[in-house]
C-alpha cells in the first residue's frame, strides 16, 4: 500500500500573496504531492502550508519550497507576532499512512542534510527527529528567535545539526522535524458559557488547572517551595484545550488540539468530554473537525463505537466511517463529507479509473471487450474477493444471530479478517492489470542502439517478474481465505452454510486461475531459479487448495443432509 506523509512548513510571510504563491507553485510542480491548504496570517506575518504525498515526492517538494523561500523572503525585514527564526521557520513531517515514525524521521534527516549542504542554511532537527534531547522541544531550538541567532550560532552548544554555523541575515535558520499528526477538534456544548466550557477544557487537557485552596474556582492558587504554581493534571495526555464561544453557531465549544492521536485518539477525547460535561450539568451535542484527519483515526473511532454496541467491526470501510461520523456528531453543525475531510480520500485522483469501482455489469462488459486487460489474473483476484466476502457475510450474520450474543466478538474478529483479505484481493484485481500494462510499456522502449536494447531487455524482465509475483500473491491471499470459510462452515450460522460453500468454490477457482497466470507470465523469463522456486510454491498451494475445497464441501453437504 502507498506510503503517505504530510508536510506542514511555516513560512515567515503572511501578507504578500505573490511571495506565498511563488513558494506554493514550487510545491505543486512536484508529481506525487497534493497541496491541501494555504493559511496566511497578517498579524503573525506567517503562512502555514499543508501538503501530502509519497515520501520522496514530499521531500523534493519541501526542498524546492525552502529554496524558493530563501530567494523571496528577506528575514532582515521581517516583523510579526509569532516566534520565528527563519524564512522557512519550521518544516515538520508527519506520518499519515503505511509509514512509521522511525521511517518518517529518516526522511526528515534526509531533507535536513540536503537543505544544510545545498542551501547553506543552518538546520536544527526537533521533535522525533532531534539528534540531542534538548533540541526535541521546538521552543528550545528557536529560543532567542531571529534577533538572537547570530550570538546563538557562535555558541558551540548550539552548532546546527546540518549546514553552516554561520549567520545568514536573509535566510536565518530552519527547524526540520518529525512529529505525530495534530488534529484540531472542537466539542460542541449545549451552553453559551465560556467559563463552563473552560472548566471542561481544564478537566481534560494534559496541563490541567492550578491547584487551589478551598474553592476550586476562587480559592488561592497553591504554590510549591520555590513559589511556582502547583498544577493538577487533566485526564488526557497529548491534549491541549480551551473553552470559547462561537458567535456563528451561538454555542460554547471546547477547542482541542490533539498533538498525538496514537496516545489520545479523537474518540477518547470525545468520550471524556461527554463525561466531564455531564458531571457539570451540560451535554455534548456533537463535535467539529478542523482541517483534515487520517483515515485510520476515523476507522478506529468507528470500530470503538461498534464494539461498545457489541456489533461486528468486520464491515465495509464506508459503513465504519459512517458510524464514526454519527457517533461523534461530526454533522451536528454542518454536513460532514468524508471525501473532503479524510486525507486519503482527498488525495484520490478522480482520473485514476479502477476496475473495482465499476458496477458488476460494467466489470463484466469491460472483461468481455476486445481489450486484453482485464484478463484471467484480474478475474481470479475478483472471484477470490467474492469468495472471502461470502465467508465474511456469514461471520457478520453469525455475530448478530439471536441467542448467540456471547459469541459476537469471536465472529466479529473473523469478519474483520475477512474484510482485510477482501480489500487486499480487490487491490490485486487492478494490480494484475497494471502488471500487464508494465510489460506492454517495457516492450515499447526504444531498441536501436546496443545500450537501448539492454535497457529495454532489463525493463521487460523486471516487468515480467512483477507480472509473475502479482498472481502468485493472489494465490497466497486466496488460500488464506480458506481459514475464514472453514471457521464459518464449522461454527457459523447454519442457515448460511451454503454461502460458505460457494465461497470455497470461488477460492478454488481463484487459486487455479491465478496459477495459470503465474505459469504463462513466466514463459520466457530468464531467471530460471526464481521461476522454479515460485512455481514449486504455487503448485503446492494448488494441491492444498483442491484438498481443502473437497474437505469443506463434504462438511457442507453433510450438514445440509443432516448426517
Amino acid at each position: 500500500m502507498k506510503q503517505l506523509i504530510e508536510c506542514v512548513p511555516n513560512f515567515s510571510e503572511g501578507r504578500d500573496m505573490s511571495v506565498i504563491k511563488a513558494i506554493t507553485d514550487e510545491i505543486e510542480k512536484v508529481e506525487g504531492v497534493k497541496l491541501l491548504d494555504v493559511d496566511p496570517g497578517k498579524a503573525t506575518n506567517r503562512t502555514v502550508v499543508t501538503f501530502v504525498g509519497t515520501p520522496d515526492a514530499v521531500i523534493e517538494a519541501a526542498f524546492r519550497a525552502i529554496k524558493m523561500a530563501a530567494t523571496v523572503i528577506d528575514m532582515s525585514k521581517h516583523h510579526g507576532e509569532h516566534p520565528r527564526f527563519g524564512g522557512t521557520d519550521v518544516c515538520p513531517l508527519v506520518p499519515v499512512a503505511n509509514i512509521t515514525m522511525e521511517e518518517t524521521t529518516k526522511y526528515a534527516h534526509k531533507l535536513a542534510e540536503r537543505v544544510g549542504n545545498e542551501l547553506d542554511i543552518p538546520v536544527y532537527c526537533y521533535e522525533n527527529a532531534a539528534l540531542t534531547p534538548e533540541r526535541r522541544n521546538l521552543a528550545n531550538c528557536r529560543s532567542g528567535e531571529y534577533e538572537g541567532l547570530p550570538k546563538k550560532l557562535e555558541n558551540p552548544k548550539w552548532k546546527p545539526d546540518f549546514g553552516p554555523a554561520k549567520f545568514n541575515p536573509r535566510t536565518g535558520a530552519i527547524a526540520i522535524g518529525a512529529r505525530d499528526f495534530l488534529v484540531a477538534y472542537n466539542i460542541n456544548l449545549n451552553t453559551t458559557s465560556t467559563r463552563r466550557a473552560n472548566a471542561v477544557a481544564f478537566d481534560i487537557r494534559e496541563k490541567g488547572r492550578p491547584a487551589r485552596e478551598g474553592n476550586v474556582v476562587t480559592g488561592k492558587i497553591k504554590k510549591d517551595e520555590n513559589g511556582n504554581d502547583i498544577w493538577v493534571p487533566g485526564a488526557l495526555k497529548a491534549c491541549k484545550a480551551i473553552g470559547w464561544f462561537i458567535e456563528e453557531y451561538g454555542i460554547a465549544q471546547v477547542s482541542i488540539n490533539l498533538t498525538n492521536i496514537s496516545i489520545t485518539p479523537v474518540h477518547i477525547a470525545f468520550e471524556m468530554s461527554c463525561q466531564k460535561a455531564q458531571e457539570r450539568g451540560m451535554r455534548v451535542t456533537g463535535s467539529e473537525l478542523i482541517g483534515l484527519i487520517p483515515k485510520k483515526a476515523m476507522i478506529e473511532a468507528g470500530k470503538y463505537f461498534l464494539r461498545k454496541q457489541q456489533r461486528s467491526v468486520g464491515i465495509a470501510e464506508d459503513e465504519i466511517i459512517k458510524i464514526a461520523v454519527k457517533s461523534l456528531g461530526l454533522d451536528d453543525l454542518k454536513p460532514f463529507n468524508p471525501k473532503e475531510k479524510i486525507i486519503e480520500y482527498v488525495l484520490e485522483n478522480a482520473q485514476d479509473k479502477k476496475l473495482v469501482d465499476l458496477t458488476a455489469a460494467g466489470f463484466a462488459n469491460e472483461t468481455a471487450s476486445e481489450s486484453p486487460a482485464p484478463g484471467g489474473g484480474s478475474v481470479s483476484a475478483y472471484i477470490a474477493a467474492l469468495g472471502v466476502s461470502l465467508g465474511t457475510m456469514v461471520a457478520n450474520l453469525s455475530s448478530h444471530k439471536a441467542g448467540w450474543d456471547d459469541q459476537w466478538e469471536e465472529f466479529s474478529t473473523w469478519a474483520e479478517k475477512g474484510q482485510q483479505l477482501k480489500d487486499e484481493l480487490l487491490y490485486l484485481v487492478d494490480e494484475d492489470t497494471r502488471a500487464f500494462n508494465k510489460i506492454m510499456d517495457a516492450f515499447g522502449f526504444p531498441k536501436g542502439t546496443d545500450a537501448e536494447k539492454m535497457v529495454r531487455s532489463a525493463a521487460i524482465q523486471e516487468a515480467t517478474k512483477y507480472a509473475i509475483e502479482v498472481p502468485f500473491k493472489t494465490m497466497q491471499k486466496s488460500y488464506e481465505s480458506f481459514e475464514i470459510i472453514n471457521a464459518m462452515v464449522e461454527k457459523g450460522n447454519p442457515n448460511s452454510i451454503t454461502d460458505a460453500g460457494v465461497g470455497a468454490l470461488c477460492i478454488r477457482s481463484a487459486v487455479i486461475g491465478a496459477y495459470l497466470n503465474v505459469k504463462v507470465n513466466g514463459a520466457g523469463f530468464k531467471d530460471k531459479k526464481f521461476l522454479s522456486d515460485i512455481l514449486t510454491q504455487a503448485e503446492e498451494i494448488v494441491s492444498k487448495t483442491k484438498k481443502k475445497e473437497e474437505e469443506l464441501l463434504n462438511k457442507v453437504n453433510s450438514k445440509i443432509s443432516g448426517s
